[in-house]
């Protein structure tokens, strides 16, 4: 991440509930393929959340810890706050001193930005200030949060107004938290109605959604430069699993996620970018 900050712009999508079944499952079915041809072959990394809920994850992820891989560890981080005993920060990660990764960039040069969606970003009680008051910028409106059926599409219109607001030489930090995927998601589902309320099937339906849009914010994030993307999921929910409805709670289905890093290309004047390994792969 040394060769990235400071020659790339950066964009971290969060797709808030997105479970990670869900999503393999429609990867490999074809229906989402804006997304799907940016996926290292084609497929999402399995992953577990920092964090159960949005709160909890998004604080952990901020601070740089981002889901870790599935598999046996240590697994060396991309970005790491300085401290002594880390196992996880290795050469190649990105060591900033600052509290958070998010004034780490500041600090680096970069405009950092947030695109609010669920309502822990909406600023309206104390708690929804938090976490976007990370952010030199930060923007919410109900058009954005988790009751409008066209959320998605009204958080890319705000972040292309961002990027073409920015001077050119500004490197940029997009953070955008998608709410389209978290209850209620029954409208983004042909014939579901309110009474019947979410389901799997509206889930998939939602990630539906967000796939349709996702293109025009990949082109505005690598309209000045390329961009490094992370694309995952906070936490997954539950549909009824082993009882279970919702999340905050401990189950495979809430702390299995989706998650795929990779570069967008800049305009076709910009210099080729280095391969960038998957976060815990040898260097």
């Amino acid at each position: 991440m040394n060769a990235i900050v400071g020659s790339h712009d950066l964009l971290l999508l969060t797709l808030d509930t997105l479970r990670y079944d869900v999503a393999a499952e429609l990867a490999a079915a074809g229906r989402i393929p804006n997304l799907a041809r940016h996926l290292p072959d084609g497929r999402w990394e399995r992953r577990h959340a920092p964090g159960s809920f949005t709160y909890a994850s998004h604080q952990a992820i901020f601070a740089g810890f981002l889901p870790t891989p599935a598999a046996p560890g240590p697994h060396p981080r991309l970005f790491a706050a300085r401290f002594a005993g880390s196992e996880t920060t290795a050469g190649g990660t990105y060591v900033y001193d600052a509290p958070d990764l998010v004034s780490a960039l500041a600090a680096d040069g970069y405009r950092t930005v947030c695109v609010g969606g669920v309502g822990f970003f909406n600023r309206q009680p104390p708690l929804g200030s938090v976490l976007p008051g990370l952010f030199q910028e930060s923007h919410w409106e109900p058009s954005f949060g988790v009751a409008s059926p066209t959320s998605f599409e009204a958080q890319v219109a705000r972040a292309e107004e961002v990027v073409a607001a920015l001077p050119a030489g500004r490197r940029l930090f997009l953070f955008v938290n998608v709410a389209a995927l978290h209850q209620p998601n029954w409208f983004h589902l042909p014939g579901a109605t309110r009474e019947a309320g979410d389901s799997r099937a509206s889930h998939a339906a939602a990630l539906e959604y967000v796939d349709r849009h996702v293109g025009r914010l990949f082109a505005a994030m690598s309209s000045r430069r390329p961009c490094f993307a992370i694309v995952c999921s906070d936490h997954g929910t539950a549909y009824g699993e082993d009882g279970f409805t919702g999340h905050r709670l401990g189950h495979e289905v809430v702390w299995t996620v989706p998650y795929a890093q990779f570069v967008l290309d800049g305009p076709a004047a910009a210099p080729s970018t280095p391969a960038v390994p998957r976060e815990g792969a040898a260097a």
